[in-house]
């Protein structure tokens, strides 16, 4: 679409409230306004948004609906998308697709037809990729990249506490790209899974013990990153398989008053006085155009790729939160808004 032919009202999916979840509550508007850019903004058209949990869960907490989301909402992180108007200085142009992070903070807004992104957010998505490749990265691919690679070497053994999530999918194969040792942990239908990854060792955690598991290798790894979160055993017996330097980073978290206890409780009691005996991270990606064009790059090369549970249409967003919910996905679900976009010059 041409820079000057941009329409003044567009598709969007939209809720007001979460109450009963936001799958109930989703509504597809079909005469919404274009979001606005700023200067250091472009205005993308939008080819396909991927779903995370972020998209639903602290929309779902009732204060923050009710008293920090300007209304209707239109979720949405993950994007792929085509440049209409560019931001303002950047060397990006009309028609060039890229990939990353819709808007700049909650709400988001990649599940309609088009959307803002910050020039930090979103970088040119590598000529030859499959575009839905690209909405699958921004969430996922950025936190396995941060939560790895500024901590690893060549050579490094890494294990990975949940292998076969989003995060865990990419964070398997960009340590392997990294020239690093992986074990990982995932359920015994996802072993054969992680292994195609390149995973050097899988722990079924169904059918072992995954701290017997690790001590009986025998190996000491050197970095931990556990994207499980739901409780912080396995943080507490971290030295018992981990290198004395080893940081352990702890992507997924329960949200509970009992979990956080026990996490301020690990950060700040001293190791002497029982504290954990290995540095504890907790981590939040951040943006990187950077890294998202070195995510784009090993695309192109072939040594990481997306793995996606489901490809819901546009029309099938509330079904595509569905899923998300279960907590059963094996890798991405991305919901594709107008493929059309891509093709068109």
């Amino acid at each position: 679409m041409a820079e000057g032919n941009v329409p003044s009202q567009m598709k969007a999916w939209q809720f007001t409230s979460t109450q009963g979840g936001i799958e109930k509550n989703l509504k597809l508007n079909t005469s919404a306004p274009l979001p606005k850019r700023k200067s250091n903004q472009h205005l993308i058209q939008v080819i396909a948004a991927a779903l995370n949990p972020v998209d639903y869960k602290p929309a779902e907490i009732p204060l923050v609906t009710r008293f920090f989301l300007p209304k209707p909402v239109t979720p949405g992180l993950d994007i792929v998308g085509k440049i209409v108007q560019p931001a303002d200085g950047s060397s990006l142009k009309p028609g060039d697709i890229v990939f990353g992070a819709a808007g700049v903070w909650l709400p988001v807004g990649a599940l309609a037809q088009y959307a803002v992104a910050s020039k930090a957010g979103v970088a040119a998505l590598p000529p030859g990729v499959d575009p839905i490749w690209g909405a699958t990265v921004n969430v996922a691919g950025l936190t396995a990249y941060q939560s790895i690679v500024p901590h690893v070497k060549e050579g490094s053994s890494v294990f990975i506490n949940g292998g076969s999530g989003g995060t865990g999918i990419f964070g398997i194969q960009i340590a392997k790209a990294k020239g690093c040792y992986v074990t990982t942990t995932c359920s015994t239908p996802n072993v054969d899974l992680c292994k195609s990854l390149g995973a050097d060792e899988v722990i079924g955690y169904k059918k072992s013990d995954v701290l017997t598991a690790l001590k009986e290798s025998g190996r000491k790894y050197d970095h931990v990153v556990d994207n499980v979160g739901h409780d912080l055993k396995l943080y507490w017996k971290a030295h018992e398989f981990t290198t004395p330097t080893a940081m352990y980073v702890l992507i997924g978290a329960t949200i509970s008053f009992g979990f956080f206890g026990e996490l301020l409780s690990a950060k700040l009691r001293p190791s002497f006085l029982g504290g954990g005996k290995r540095k504890l991270s907790q981590f939040f990606a951040g943006p990187s155009v950077e890294q998202l064009t070195h995510i784009g790059q090993w695309f192109e090369s072939g040594q990481v790729k997306p793995i996606f549970d489901h490809i819901f249409k546009f029309e099938e967003a509330p079904q595509a939160f569905e899923r998300l919910k279960t907590g059963r996905a094996k890798g991405k679900i991305v919901v594709e808004v107008d493929l059309d976009v891509a093709k068109q010059s």
